[in-house]
């Protein structure tokens, strides 16, 4: 067995559905190589606490190969897989719940080093939400540290734009794979980011977004934070999610003030009513 083996085998169970970072810590401390866990037979892997029927079905189902071709298609991109016994791994996402098992990056990946704050909001903005949103930015990129934020057409477009404006630092956490554009109006973003910040996912390249893919994302831009600031967030908003995942977490929250007529500041407004700086 050796190193490009078992991080491809490694790879292969971590991009197994169902087998998040629990399951694949009983199988690894069980099977005590990754190699090993996926050569097991489902006999074996159902004896695993926490294996299901349904995860060993799922295991039936992956291969070295799989890893393989994924560690080969990031590469052709560009950019690289990130483990969590890798140098590069980031510090703040070893602690959070459900924590990722794997990254693919995009871009510079000595941005995980650095301090960073999240910066989330509306999509559909308004005019104030923007102002504000270009206000805060600039000043957090102007301190050196990093602004985290989704990838997604509104505040978060805004956010990631004027912190490289300002000739600072930003990562945008996506909700598919590396080389799919989401929204697709986001393309000259996507490849700003790319190429002057990072773009960061745990889904394989070429994954397209689906259900239950947004919230995961939210999760690592909260926890790849110290801090989470919503500037604009109507009720109900996904944003929203974003300061549950960050509160779940222990990070700080803050939230910008709004015009109280305004539908897109209803949710900040209760942040703050609730407890938010």
């Amino acid at each position: 067995m050796t190193p490009d083996e078992e991080r491809a085998a490694y790879v292969a169970l971590a991009l197994t559905p169902g087998i998040g970072a629990k399951r694949l810590a009983a199988l690894l401390h069980h099977c005590h190589t990754a190699t090993g866990a996926l050569s097991a037979p489902f006999a074996l892997w159902c004896t695993v606490p926490g294996i299901t029927r349904a995860a060993a079905t799922a295991l039936k189902e992956s291969s070295a190969p799989q890893g393989t071709r994924a560690l080969a298609v990031v590469h052709e991109m560009g950019g690289q897989c990130v483990l969590p016994t890798d140098p590069g791994w980031p510090e703040a996402l070893k602690h959070i719940p459900d924590p990722p098992t794997l990254l693919f990056a995009l871009g510079d990946l000595s941005l995980l080093e650095r301090p960073a704050v999240a910066v989330v909001g509306s999509r559909d903005h308004s005019f104030y939400g923007a102002e504000v949103c270009r206000e805060v930015v600039s000043r957090i990129a102007g301190a050196g540290v990093a602004v985290v934020s989704g990838m997604a057409r509104g505040l978060d477009a805004v956010a990631h734009s004027v912190a490289l404006d300002a000739g600072g630092a930003t990562i945008g956490v996506l909700g598919n794979g590396l080389g799919v554009i989401y929204p697709s109006a986001n393309r000259k973003l996507y490849e700003r980011v790319a190429d002057q910040g990072l773009l960061l996912t745990e889904f394989p390249p070429g994954d397209r977004p689906g259900i239950g893919a947004f919230p995961r994302r939210n999760r690592l831009i909260s926890g790849l934070a110290r801090v989470t600031v919503v500037i604009e967030a109507a009720s109900g908003s996904g944003t929203l999610i974003t300061v549950g995942t960050a509160l779940a977490q222990g990070r700080d929250v803050m939230a910008i003030p709004g015009n109280i007529t305004s539908p897109t500041s209803v949710g900040t407004n209760r942040l703050i009513r609730d407890g938010a700086e």
